[in-house]
């Protein structure tokens, strides 16, 4: 029963933390899309597959904050034999060792850089056959906006963001780090999702723009196998996944396994059942 309530909290904890950056992103990105749209079919109130979106908008939140805190816990008792609640606690409440002794700004520049090369070819791994049928959940909309960033599968995201972000802890990145830049990945994930034709011009080789990732959620012998990188685009660029063809946007997205269901409980099973 206790569990229950915990996670009924989480879940209304949830509800308050996405509430406001789901009416920012409504209409920030009505107004971007209807002036400069990627493909502008259907605007992204209308896009099928809407109530999945918002489903996971919502769950997902509650998904990585038990998981980076059951990992984190996992990884304390048993790597560095930590057990006492207080004592994680104080362990990670002010950081350790020397990334703990750099100021904030250097912390958030350093956990940016290396998270993104690790989520890089974490990605990548996940475009192999044997991960594949979890992350495909991720690129199952055929209708592409700002609502399917939060589209995750819980394997794909405990072996993705919230791994990373223990392995982070454990280095000695404060928890403020991810305070700080909640807001930031937040709403840099959603743009990037977004039905926008950006390509960010002479910086598209530095940053991810919505194009460029649009291109990723293509299929694979369109560019789908391309472009890994969350953030700074410039990972692809050094590691020959690059594409963004000039003059040339993306059209069809989607996967080609047709047997994907719309239904949120049914697509957390699906891929244990393949």
């Amino acid at each position: 029963m206790q569990v229950l309530l915990e996670v009924c909290d989480q879940v209304f904890q949830s509800l308050w933390y996405v509430l406001p950056y789901l009416a920012v992103a409504g209409a920030i990105f009505s107004v971007l899309s209807h002036f400069t749209p990627c493909n502008g079919e259907r605007p992204w109130w209308r896009k099928r597959g809407l109530g999945v979106d918002l489903v996971y908008w919502i769950v997902v939140p509650v998904i990585t904050r038990f998981g980076r805190l059951g990992f984190t816990v996992m990884f304390t008792v048993y790597l560095l034999g930590i057990r006492k609640v207080d004592d994680i606690t104080r362990f990670y409440a002010e950081g350790h060792g020397f990334l703990a002794s750099l100021p904030l700004w250097a912390q958030v520049v350093i956990y940016l850089v290396v998270s993104d090369l690790a989520l890089y070819w974490i990605h990548r791994a996940f475009h192999d056959v044997s991960l594949w049928r979890f992350h495909a959940v991720h690129h199952a909309p055929v209708d592409l906006d700002w609502t399917s960033a939060a589209r995750f599968h819980p394997v794909n995201l405990f072996l993705g963001t919230t791994l990373v972000d223990v392995f982070a802890l454990v280095a000695g990145i404060k928890p403020e780090v991810f305070v700080f830049l909640m807001p930031f990945t937040t709403l840099t994930s959603a743009f990037v999702h977004a039905d926008l034709d950006w390509t960010l011009g002479p910086l598209r080789y530095v940053f991810v723009s919505p194009v460029f990732h649009r291109w990723h959620h293509t299929l694979p012998n369109e560019g789908g196998n391309r472009n890994f990188a969350s953030n700074f685009a410039i990972f692809d660029l050094l590691f020959g996944t690059f594409y963004m063809p000039a003059g040339k946007l993306p059209r069809v997205y989607g996967i080609v396994d047709a047997d994907m269901p719309e239904n949120v409980g049914l697509q957390l099973l699906y891929p244990l059942m393949r």
